[in-house]
């Protein structure tokens, strides 16, 4: 299907969730509690001066959208100054488990949803604005953003995309002339930062915790008409929704996040804050906050400052997490099951499909088809060696895949490759001792390796697709965050365009695949961050 390109103030909206579920008419926008709504129709707060800094050609042609100019009606769509006739815009109203506590409502307290384009291939998919001002679920809020949060998010959003990790996209990154009072770190020291909004895209924002509100409060028809509504347009292979199809719908959502789950692990990304109001019912990353990728191989490793006592969020722990928030979620679920019981099909669903995703991941990215049992306690052992050398995850396995072709010979030199491969990507100040382990690894691995079937080049090729050479490191964001405070928006240009194409080589951009460097081992913003936006 083919639709003409448009400016997004010209597109029609359609608004199924409005019209199909039930909800309120916002009075005004005072912080309150919402009692038998799914959302609040309320509108976007105007800013002084929307102007556009940053826009996703990719996801922009797939919407068939045109880009603005810097400043006009579309900009001031994307910046929360206008509505077009056929958008109903509205916040959603969902509770959540933050950090294994139960915070009761909570909802879109700086998103609202403008409604929902179609796409070039005939699909939907909502539009919804970040930073568009206040909202009934704003609490103590203002609903706000300022730009050092937004462009983090417009940017990962589309780096995940690029890796190929389940994810909601960044359609634009707008300026608003206003500034924004916040507290980094929540250290009681508040400074104005410069605002922004960006326009995220997903065919649906539903997460696990609009489903929880529901239970919760009792309201049993809204919570059937929710699941009613999400499987005929979002899983609609499942059949009419009823008992039978909310168990295979459930165990739909389990193996999606399970993939999703994988998908992180396999390329060193840590979420941050896995709250379940942060859990897409579509198995997508959603609410990029306090991410990072794994630097040295800590799997104890937050980025997360509010998490610092627990890490509760840590890379290792997400598995677990995300089987606890579906284990919630079959909470929320349960009024509509005669035996809740059945939904543990799911769960098990989940535990099995990330251990095979994951293994098959991980030995994709040694090169490796599977050929014994063996392999299984060989990719585990891995995972502590890396630990104990301290080595950054991503450098190492994109040399590892360089180094596959010369390992395949036994040429009598491993052992110097091995050292100098630990020497390259280790963090250690004296990796030898620490790396002992790893060198032992990698001597059972170059064995192994040469009892594949494939010849050296297509090893090599098939790592290098599976082993990128460039992520969103924070400091690289934090880097393009302070040259577009400061005016200046190459830098960001520059790395939007190296994370599209994260597997190349782009020699002329080797800078951008470093270590990370010392000055961004304490620094806020490259090492450690906070829920604050």
């Amino acid at each position: 299907m083919s639709i003409n390109v448009r400016p997004i103030d010209q597109a029609v909206f359609r608004n199924s969730f409005v019209e199909e579920l039930r909800g309120e008419i916002a009075p005004d926008k005072r912080p309150r509690q919402v009692p038998g709504a799914c959302y609040s129709r309320v509108g976007p707060t105007p800013v002084s001066d929307p102007h556009l800094l940053a826009w996703s050609d990719d996801c922009a042609a797939f919407l068939g959208l045109s880009r603005p100019a810097e400043r006009g009606p579309a900009v001031d769509v994307l910046g929360g100054n206008a509505v077009t006739p056929s958008m109903k815009p509205f916040a959603a109203r969902y509770g959540g488990h933050q950090f294994g506590n139960w915070a009761g409502q909570l909802g879109d307290g700086r998103a609202l949803s403008l409604g929902e384009i179609e796409a070039c291939d005939g699909s939907w998919w909502e539009i919804q604005l970040k930073g568009a001002g206040p909202t009934p679920y704003s609490r103590r809020a203002d609903g706000r953003a300022v730009l050092r949060s937004s462009l983090r998010e417009f940017l990962c959003s589309e780096a995940m995309h690029w890796l190929g990790v389940p994810t909601t996209r960044a359609l634009s990154l707008v300026g608003t002339g206003d500034t924004v009072v916040r507290d980094m770190f929540y250290s009681g020291d508040p400074r104005p930062e410069p605002g922004a909004v960006v326009a995220r895209v997903s065919p649906s924002f539903i997460r696990f915790g609009n489903f929880q509100i529901m239970a919760t409060m009792g309201e049993t028809d809204n919570l059937r008409a929710l699941a009613d509504y999400t499987i005929r347009h979002h899983f609609p292979e499942l059949g009419e929704p009823g008992e039978a199809v909310y168990l295979q719908w459930f165990e739909e959502i389990c193996r999606r996040t399970a993939i999703m789950i994988a998908h992180w692990m396999n390329v060193g990304f840590v979420h941050g804050v896995m709250n379940t109001d942060n859990m897409s019912i579509l198995g997508l990353t959603i609410d990029y906050g306090p991410y990072g990728w794994l630097e040295p191989y800590e799997p104890d490793w937050t980025p997360n400052t509010t998490d610092f006592g627990q890490r509760r969020y840590a890379f290792g722990q997400q598995p677990r997490i995300a089987m606890w928030n579906l284990m919630m979620l079959a909470r929320g679920l349960s009024p509509l099951i005669s035996k809740a019981e059945d939904l543990g099909a799911g769960l098990e669903t989940y535990r099995l499909t990330f251990t095979q995703t994951h293994q098959e991941m991980m030995l994709r990215k040694l090169g490796l088809a599977p050929l014994a049992e063996e392999d299984a306690a060989l990719v585990e052992e891995l995972h502590q060696a890396l630990a104990e050398a301290e080595v950054d995850m991503t450098l190492f396995f994109r040399q590892l895949s360089h180094l596959s072709a010369p390992l395949r010979s036994e040429s009598g030199s491993e052992s110097a490759l091995f050292r100098e491969l630990i020497a390259a990507t280790s963090y250690a100040a004296s990796p030898t001792a620490e790396a002992e382990h790893l060198e032992g690894w990698l001597q059972r691995y170059a064995q192994r390796l040469r009892l594949e079937p494939s010849d050296a080049h297509s090893i090599r090729e098939v790592m290098l697709s599976a082993n990128p050479k460039y992520v969103l490191r924070n400091y690289l964001a934090q880097k393009a965050i302070e040259g577009a405070e400061a005016g200046d928006l190459s830098p960001l240009q520059r790395l939007m365009d190296v994370l599209k194409t994260p597997f190349a080589e782009h020699p002329d951009d080797d800078e951008l695949a470093a270590k990370r460097p010392d000055w961004a081992r304490t620094k806020a913003g490259c090492a450690t961050l906070s829920c604050s936006s």
